[in-house]
């Protein structure tokens, strides 16, 4: 152990030189120099201390040396007493409370006096300075005991047993010789010499070598982390080394590394401190550290020899730990915790007492290892026997951790800096790729601008040459030049034709064009309305059946769709041109006598259910698939991937044979895309193509849903429209209800006025005069059989012809007795054409019963 106070017998001049020594620690920054005569201006004398002593405080280094005369107290010896008055029994004291309790009292005395007015010493500041005295700084503490190792030495004349003589034997044994024999030997051995100091010193340099060597060896060891941390960021490499070093310097059994486990905050395991801490509630506190459980497990662990069991990778429950939890707010303010017997301390936690004896515990020594004022681990010590830890150990133990949470932080700020690199490297190399593709796509733009471009060389200014040239063939015959000839009326007629058969060409390019450029640009909008399969099928077919007998290639189609599944919801005109061009492309590849059929039919997907489903209209979940098969020219396999890119034709003998832009089939697969489709083709050379689209049925929005009800309405209303005169009373308390009839019968051309209550209704009946009558049956206040007893009862609306909206149907023997009177009836939620037939069959009639 260290010892903090030292207890010597001195000459007076070495005491002296001791003072002289412990006065240069004045140039200390704040130093503060005290001796006994800052204390001779006392009004009672009796309170003026009986010895010589000296204090140097200051926030690195602080010392007390007090010195008293050796009496030796013998009459007969007085003579030889006289000339040995010069020896002082002398104790020095490093520590803190032993400098604070002997200078304190004196500070209490020195501020209720009014001192000598030279010596400038505050009793304030000399109180709140001893209040605050701190530990020495290990280096001046080295420095300093080096120093006073040497004076002791060099100033030592008397012999250990000296002491014990008489006086006049001691005087008789001093001589010149006998302290020119009696020197100092210090040899350095690694920056640390091995003293050899004189008998006669041995009793007073002992303690301050065992100090000494001790304070050395800690400081190598220091330094030795503290440059292994400098020369390296390997964390596990620093970790391993200096668990193993300290383990070996505290002489302990087993020193580990008890690492928490980052675990990300959440608001269960945001613990409040109060609940955490307090004992006010708990039964709130134990469900509160249920939820959130502070735990970690031993990560590097040094043991003493093979017989001690291993703890590595050790985690306990948080059951066992004590009050449940790891405190971390507790650790995190640097606390150290040195238990001599865990059986006492442990005696109340069964289950971590008995951890302890598993692994053989008997005393510990735990400090925190606190990183950027969080928790990050402990170091403990382990001894398998009691043990008094030492002030210097626990002092030691927490410079190793200071030091150890400075490592981990370089090797977290390492870490975080790698993995910013590798994270900047990973965002190079993607945005390298990015641009290498971006580069990539450019150049195949412009290459595919290039192809389009000298593909439309031709496509453009063939019908341009030849819509040139015959307009100037005609021009010239219209003026009546010499030497040009009357043209006949038919050879007129095919020139005019040959004309707009080149501008037809020219405006289908066009717009293929300007098609597929909208769909990319994501400005393409269906125009979803509901048509009939067969119909857009056959359609199709006939548009091109002249180009198919130009051609000598027969078309066929083959449906294979249920007459209920016919009326289909998409968008036709760009279904249409779905159609056009893969039939087109197919009548193009097909030669002579070869065969072209569209197929169509209808399939179930119980995956897609349309939002809106129209009476008649084919089930939700619906695809209609047609298929164009030829007898063509097939395609290669290596050539399938270029079929539906842009300005992409097949060989040069092809694109020479057959022309065209290649906008065809990539317009195509955009447009089915666009309906949420898809197409796929199978191909043989010189057997033919089957390309096969799938389109799912559209979903149709509110607007489009009411756009086609007024058109299907208005188809309706032509067919009576020409029997319908006249004006008509509805009551309805339903507002959509009311405005859906409304709408019905002002389109098919009667006059309607709507109310809305029973109350009055007769009266405005009677002065009317309405053609019919409608009436709900379940009005609120007068309902609608009462209105129509009323109006039956009545000599001017008796013969009136009345229609009942019911919620059910009423079967006709009874509809007389539930309707109270009235003509017929209509059940709720109305149908168009079934409310049109109903009105026309009650004013057909007239106003007659």
């Amino acid at each position: 152990m260290k010892p903090k106070t030292l207890n010597l017998t001195l000459p007076r001049t070495t005491l002296e030189v001791v003072y002289q020594l412990l006065q240069q620690m004045v140039q200390l920054p704040g130093a503060i120099w005290l001796g006994e005569q800052n204390f001779l201006s006392f009004e009672n004398e009796a309170e003026i201390p009986s010895e010589r002593f000296a204090a140097v405080l200051s926030d690195r280094f602080n010392a007390l040396v007090r010195g008293r005369q050796n009496n030796l107290g013998t009459n007969q010896h007085q003579e030889s007493a006289n000339k040995l008055d010069i020896l002082w029994n002398v104790e020095l004291t490093f520590e803190p409370e032993a400098i604070a309790n002997f200078l304190y009292p004196l500070a209490e005395k020195l501020s209720k006096t009014t001192p000598d007015a030279s010596l400038i010493l505050d009793p304030i500041a000399l109180k709140q300075r001893l209040k605050n005295i701190k530990q020495n700084s290990p280096e001046l503490q080295s420095e300093f005991t080096f120093e006073l190792l040497e004076i002791i030495a060099q100033n030592s004349w008397l012999d250990n047993d000296y002491l014990a003589l008489d006086p006049g034997i001691i005087e008789s044994n001093l001589s010149e010789q006998m302290r020119k024999e009696e020197t100092l030997k210090i040899h350095n051995l690694d920056m640390v010499g091995q003293v050899s100091l004189p008998n006669s010193c041995v009793a007073f340099c002992q303690p301050v070598e065992d100090a000494l060597q001790q304070q050395l060896a800690q400081e190598r060891l220091l330094n030795q982390v503290t440059t292994q941390i400098r020369q390296s960021l390997e964390l596990p490499a620093i970790l391993s080394k200096a668990v193993e070093q300290v383990r070996d310097f505290l002489e302990v059994d087993r020193l580990i590394i008890y690492q928490l486990e980052k675990s990300p905050k959440t608001e269960e395991c945001d613990l409040d401190r109060e609940n955490l801490m307090g004992f006010n509630h708990p039964v709130t506190r134990k469900e509160e550290q249920k939820k959130c459980k502070y735990l970690g497990r031993v990560t590097y662990e040094s043991l003493a020899n093979n017989t001690i069991s291993s703890v590595l990778n050790f985690c306990e429950d948080a059951d066992c730990l004590p009050q449940g939890i790891i405190d971390q707010e507790k650790y995190r303010k640097g606390l150290t915790f040195a238990l001599k017997d865990v059986e006492k301390t442990y005696a109340s936690q069964p289950c971590f007492l008995n951890l302890m004896r598993q692994a053989k515990v008997r005393a510990k020594l735990l400090v925190p290892i606190v990183v950027q004022d969080e928790l990050w681990g402990l170091l403990i010590a382990h001894h398998s026997t009691c043990r008094d830890w030492e002030e210097s150990k626990k002092i030691f133990l927490q410079q190793i951790a200071e030091h150890l949470a400075i490592a981990i932080y370089q090797a977290e700020l390492y870490a975080e800096v790698q993995q910013q690199k590798r994270t900047l490297e990973q965002r190079v190399i993607e945005r390298t790729t990015e641009l290498r593709d971006a580069l990539a796509a450019a150049q195949s733009a412009s290459l595919a601008k290039s192809e389009f471009l000298a593909a439309m060389s031709h496509e453009l200014r063939t019908p341009l040459t030849c819509v040139i040239g015959i307009s100037d063939t005609l021009l010239r015959w219209s003026y009546g030049k010499v030497g040009s000839k009357e043209v006949p009326i038919a050879k007129q007629r095919q020139y005019l034709k040959t004309i707009r058969d080149s501008g037809d060409h020219l405006l289908e390019l066009i717009n293929d064009i300007l098609d597929l450029s909208q769909v990319e640009a994501g400005k393409a909008v269906l125009k979803i309305s509901e048509f009939s399969l067969s119909k857009l099928a056959s359609q199709s077919l006939h548009a091109l059946k002249e180009k198919a007998v130009a051609k000598g290639v027969e078309l066929v189609q083959e449906q294979r769709i249920n007459q209920e599944w016919d009326l289909f919801n998409a968008d036709p005109r760009r279904l249409r041109q779905i159609l056009f061009n893969l039939l087109g492309n197919a009548i193009k590849f097909t030669p002579p006598g070869g065969r072209v059929i569209l197929r169509f039919w209808v399939t179930e997907d119980n995956k897609r259910t349309p939002i809106v489903q129209l009476p008649g209209t084919i089930s939700p979940g619906r695809i209609a698939v047609f298929q164009i098969k030829d007898t063509g020219i097939g395609i290669r396999e290596d050539q399938r991937s270029l079929l539906f890119q842009k300005f992409q034709q097949l060989d040069s003998p092809y694109r020479r044979e057959y022309g065209g832009t290649g906008l065809g089939l990539a317009l195509t697969k955009q447009l089915v895309e666009l309906h949420g489709g898809a197409i796929e083709v199978e191909s043989t050379v010189n057997v033919g193509s089957t390309f096969t689209v799938f389109i799912p049925i559209q979903n149709l929005t509110k607007e489009e849903y009411s756009k086609l009800k007024h058109e299907k309405l208005n188809s309706s209303l032509s067919l009576h429209s020409s029997s319908l005169r006249g004006s008509l009373v509805l009551i309805e308390e339903e507002e959509e209800t009311a405005m859906e009839i409304c709408d019905i019968l002002t389109a098919a051309g009667l006059q309607v006025v709507w109310m809305i209550e029973g109350s009055g209704a007769v009266e405005q009946i009677e002065l009317l005069q309405p053609n019919a009558v409608i009436i709900d049956m379940r009005l609120p206040g007068m309902n609608g059989g009462e209105i129509i007893q009323e109006l039956r009862q009545k000599p001017v609306t008796e013969n009136m012809k009345i229609l009942a909206l019911t919620a059910e149907e009423i079967p006709a023997s009874e509809m007389y007795l539930v309707t109270s009177g009235a003509n017929d009836c209509l059940v709720k939620p109305i149908k168009p054409q079934q409310l049109l037939e109903k009105v026309v069959g009650l004013m057909a009639n007239g106003n007659g019963a």
